[in-house]
């Protein structure tokens, strides 16, 4: 009988890898721990950044500080542009403007009455002082004379302090009036605003200031009478009117006398008016270091016009002219009589000698 032989096929062996299912399960669970590790390593990451950034600002100044107006500050007349940015309040409320940068400290620009008054003398170069001051940055000055003390006293100090503009802390807030050096009831007034506040005079040849005064007044009046025939009372006797406005401004040790009787002399500044034209750099050097300033004007912020016979600023940054004084400032002065020159000097000699002493200094008028 014949037995059905059937062929043996042996079985082939199973690759893993020729399971689909399996490739995919395999590479899908690849994936997810590739996307585990990689999420762990960015949430790490993320942590270490935020730990150091928050070290930084620590230590970091905010945005705002570096606002501060410093030597470098373009424009520092006045630092209009940083008071209108941090000075004024929403919507022109004229509210301070207050801020907190990351150390807590708040910017607040407010106005206050004055820490340092230019109180005299008139014509002796007040205005140009006070314009070569506004280039300080921390000086935030009062452009018009407000004439508080001897005019506008009955408006009481909140009126006075509405007239001031606006500043920050550490900024010296100023004004000038000339008037009131020789105003008799001003620096009483004056000390019973402020025991400490800086008293500045800036003080010049009083016969050459009086000519200048002299020059202005018949700018705006033509009709009146001469220098010589308003300076004497007597022109026979050679009598001198020290009463006349002109002359009597001059007498600076009268004057002065007032002040020292409510004021230290170490709160007062004398200014010379020659000096402030020779050399606007050295005697804006001593102002700021009385006002406690860093002598941020130098030299190189002014040059010689020889046109008006004063100093000038010379251009600020983002301006195409130099900035000089006004029309009316350097004008060419009447001319005077020698002879009456003399007799006002020969006038001027024992008030002056008195005014050196009080001083502390010779100013070298003749």
């Amino acid at each position: 009988m014949a037995a059905s032989h059937q062929q043996y096929t042996p079985l082939q062996p199973h690759h893993p890898g020729a399971d689909p299912r399996r490739l995919f399960h395999r590479l899908t669970i690849a994936s997810s721990l590739s996307i585990l590790c990689f999420s762990l390593v960015y949430l790490l990451s993320g942590r270490l950044c935020e730990s150091e950034l928050k070290e930084n600002n620590k230590i970091r100044p905010s945005t705002r500080d570096f606002l501060v107006p410093g030597p470098d500050w373009p424009y520092g007349r006045n630092s209009a542009s940083l008071a209108s940015m941090v000075g004024e309040g929403a919507h022109g409320s004229g509210q301070p403007a207050a801020d907190t940068n990351s150390s807590g400290k708040e910017w607040t620009a407010t106005r206050r009455l004055p820490q340092a008054l230019i109180i005299g003398v008139k014509k002796g170069g007040t205005r140009a002082l006070l314009e070569f001051l506004r280039l300080h940055p921390d000086i935030r000055a009062l452009g018009s004379e407000p004439h508080f003390f001897d005019r506008h006293y009955a408006r009481g100090l909140d009126w006075y302090r509405s007239m001031m503009p606006k500043a920050l802390g550490g900024q010296i807030v100023i004004e000038k009036t000339p008037r009131y050096f020789v105003t008799v009831d001003t620096p009483a007034r004056v000390h019973a605003m402020s025991q400490d506040i800086k008293l500045i005079v800036v003080v010049r040849d009083p016969v050459t200031r009086a000519i200048s005064d002299y020059t202005q007044i018949i700018s705006k009046t033509p009709d009146i009478p001469s220098f010589e025939r308003l300076a004497f009372k007597n022109h026979t006797t050679g009598q001198i009117d020290s009463q006349w406005s002109p002359l009597w401004i001059g007498l600076y040790a009268q004057h002065m006398e007032r002040w020292l009787a409510w004021f230290p002399r170490a709160q007062i500044h004398l200014v010379s008016g020659e000096r402030l034209i020779s050399d606007p750099a050295g005697e804006l050097r001593k102002v700021q270091d009385f006002l406690g300033l860093q002598r941020i004007v130098t030299d190189k912020h002014f040059y010689f016009n020889k046109t008006k016979g004063f100093p000038c600023l010379k251009k600020p940054e983002g301006s195409s002219k130099p900035h000089c004084l006004g029309k009316t400032k350097g004008r060419t002065h009447v001319s005077i009589d020698p002879v009456v020159i003399q007799k006002l000097r020969a006038f001027y000699k024992p008030h002056n000698q008195r005014f050196y002493q009080m001083a502390g200094q010779d100013f070298g008028w003749q």
